[in-house]
């Protein structure tokens, strides 16, 4: 019996409370309809607030409370976890109210919202570019922000799901035998990712690279290739003299200049 009348009470309660939204909806007196709103908002029933805060977003615009409107309508995106148009709503009131007090935070939130969006390194990388982008913005136009070291932080993780992710796509070359490509994409992480962590293990796919591709080269470019492997190798080795990889490489050091002496008795007997 208590549990039927507890029942009905939530019930009674669920229709009491979806009668009085659709008055809210309904109402011509749009303050208050902005009242509700916030009100809803603030209770965190954004599924809601939503609806009043888009109308009012239309029949506000060119009055003072607009920029509160926008400004809980982006919100309102952001809580119910579409961050795409919610960083589209942020730039928005940052781009309309750039002396109000809450454009620093929108355009942090801008940045924010599509760093959420940047997915696993493996991924698509747009909304990774996106938020450095944005990122670096908010850090150029608010230099002495409190949020500063926070966005450093944010770029520091995404740059390293771009370096990830550039890492993989330079290794695929190699392990397709792409071995000209495979050294472009390698040097290009290491020009463009300083900071990337498996350095070495680039640098031995540099030289592995550098001698296949060598050997497998026409006969006039070859001697030239080979002697950009001994090169790439005497790096390796003045970097990381201590390397797991530098007994395989070693292997290919010796092979390359065997080749090369292969090359100077062919040369010799013409």
């Amino acid at each position: 019996m208590i549990k039927k009348i507890t029942i009905i009470i939530f019930l009674s309660s669920v229709l009491c409370s979806c009668g009085e939204y659709q008055k809210v909806l309904k109402s011509d007196d749009y303050n208050y309809k902005y009242i509700k709103a916030v009100a809803y908002y603030e209770a965190e029933d954004f599924n809601r607030a939503m609806p009043l805060f888009n109308e009012l977003s239309s029949v506000l615009r060119g009055t003072t409370k607009m920029e509160e409107v926008s400004y809980y309508f982006a919100y309102c995106h952001y809580s119910n976890g579409d961050n795409l148009m919610a960083a589209h709503l942020f730039k928005n009131y940052a781009n309309n109210y750039p002396n109000n007090k809450h454009a620093q935070e929108c355009s942090y939130m801008v940045a924010y919202c599509y760093y959420l969006e940047s997915p696993n390194y493996s991924l698509d990388a747009t909304n990774n570019y996106k938020a450095i982008k944005e990122l670096q913005a908010f850090i150029n136009n608010y230099p002495s922000s409190e949020r500063v070291e926070q966005c450093n932080t944010l770029m520091d993780e995404l740059r390293d799901k771009l370096s990830k992710k550039s890492f993989e796509n330079a290794k695929q070359y190699y392990t397709t035998e792409n071995y000209k490509s495979s050294i472009i994409a390698l040097d290009n992480v290491l020009i463009d990712f300083p900071s990337f962590e498996n350095r070495e293990e680039i640098h031995y796919l540099i030289v592995q690279s550098s001698y296949l591709l060598a050997i497998n080269s026409i006969s006039t470019k070859m001697e030239k290739r080979l002697k950009a492997t001994l090169y790439a190798y005497e790096q390796f080795k003045d970097n990381y003299n201590e390397s797991k990889y530098l007994k395989e490489l070693e292997n290919t050091y010796n092979k390359t200049n065997q080749s090369l002496e292969e090359l100077k008795l062919k040369k010799d007997e013409i």
